[in-house]
């Protein structure tokens, strides 16, 4: 399994509107886009990368202002800012057709470009998706205390006041109680945040929240009549979209195909990936 060094060293940059963007681009075979969180980054999903990557071809970029991208001071951290960064990323690689698995901050990405899919004014043609926990409904979406914060009028100064400590305490109250990031794994989480001075513009990457609100109607039509085969891989435990997520996406989906973890939390990728291996393998016929 890649270390965070041998990750960072596989990756390459592509350059979007003069950011560098971090990007892992690995194996041969059917393309699998993986799209990650807030506040991490692509190298969440190392836990199932060496078990996904045989007879695919997995990419995995960092969202600009995440992990080893480029993080400005001054830009308008939006989900449509990131999706055109996925697009262009993907013709830059010339991948037009793809499966898509995508977790909490990114599932918002993948409603646009489902959304965009439906519009027919996408460049390419996504095969099946796979959701892992995240704001799908914005009414059922629930922060944590130090997201309201960094959303609030003391956020920039939060921001500069952040530090491992607190970022751990926050972080930890997401995963299930025995499946939290140990000592390492949490300095790792902590490590991507802070690199090129990450954690100054934190609160700013909350963008997000108000996207979903204002987006509300078009990203909520894109799960409930998608053109390709959707499966949602459901933490329980997860406090910010487990059960209440799973159980609001029951209730507005046709025929919802749904895969719950009881004992897990927000990152099923990490906490159980064994499980999110074979749930994802099985849906894109792997």
């Amino acid at each position: 399994m890649h270390t965070l060094n041998s990750w960072k060293q596989v990756g390459r940059y592509f350059d979007y509107q003069g950011n560098k963007v971090f990007y892992v681009d690995e194996g041969v075979g059917k393309p699998i886009v993986l799209l990650h969180g807030y506040p991490t980054a692509g190298y969440d999903w190392v836990h199932i990368w060496d078990g996904l990557i045989d007879n695919n071809r997995l990419i995995a970029p960092d969202f600009i202002g995440f992990g080893f991208s480029d993080k400005p001071k001054n830009l308008n951290y939006s989900i449509h800012l990131q999706t055109d960064m996925v697009e262009a990323l993907l013709a830059y690689l010339g991948v037009n057709e793809f499966h898509l698995v995508v977790h909490d901050y990114a599932v918002s990405v993948a409603q646009e470009l489902i959304s965009r899919q439906i519009d027919n004014t996408a460049g390419y043609k996504i095969h099946s998706v796979c959701l892992l926990n995240g704001g799908l409904i914005p009414k059922l979406h629930r922060p944590v205390l130090m997201q309201k914060l960094l959303l609030s009028p003391i956020g920039p100064l939060l921001s500069m006041l952040f530090n491992e400590q607190r970022f751990a305490k926050s972080f930890g109250q997401v995963f299930a109680p025995d499946k939290k990031p140990d000592a390492k794994a949490m300095h790792e989480f902590w490590e991507l945040i802070k690199f090129n001075n990450g954690q100054a513009i934190i609160h700013k990457l909350l963008h997000y929240i108000a996207d979903r609100r204002a987006n509300q109607s078009r990203w909520v039509n894109a799960i409930v009549n998608p053109p390709m085969p959707v499966r949602l891989i459901n933490g329980s435990l997860d406090p910010v979209s487990g059960k209440h997520l799973a159980d609001g996406y029951r209730a507005i989906v046709k025929n919802p195909d749904i895969v719950e973890l009881p004992t897990t939390g927000h990152y099923p990728q990490v906490e159980s990936p064994a499980e999110v291996l074979l749930a994802i393998k099985e849906w894109i016929g792997n």
